[in-house]
């Protein structure tokens, strides 16, 4: 069982950055693959970035490539999104996910999910 706790969102302004981290719990957890997912209101939950356990391969949207950086931090069970130059479109809840499929860019592929957090890009 992994638990997943994301922090870090909040409310910027168009061009500023913001960096999302992912505290999960459970000895196994460099074994999952890990992702990020967006939920902007009245839209479907999107796939971000994803990486892998221990490879190092990475993923991302086409929408944040280049602005967007996910990493992680085995030795601190934890996964982070930097995000730079964030606009008013990159406003949803973030969501930290886990699963064990490679790459994971489809919510059905996700075992695990956090509870989410906001952010908010004003223009």
């Amino acid at each position: 069982q992994v638990q997943l706790v994301e922090s870090g969102g909040g409310l910027v302004q168009g061009g500023d950055s913001l960096r999302l981290s992912c505290a999960a719990s459970g000895p196994t957890f460099n074994r999952y693959v890990s992702a990020w997912f967006r939920q902007a209101p009245g839209k479907e939950r999107e796939f971000v970035a994803s990486i892998m356990g221990q490879d190092g391969l990475i993923d991302y949207a086409d929408s944040v490539k280049g602005r967007f950086t996910i990493s992680r931090d085995n030795a601190k069970n934890t996964v982070y999104l930097q995000m730079n130059s964030l606009q008013p479109e990159d406003t949803a809840v973030y969501y930290c996910a886990a699963g064990t499929r490679w790459p994971i860019t489809e919510q059905q592929f996700v075992t695990y999910w956090g509870q989410g957090t906001q952010v908010t890009v004003s223009s």
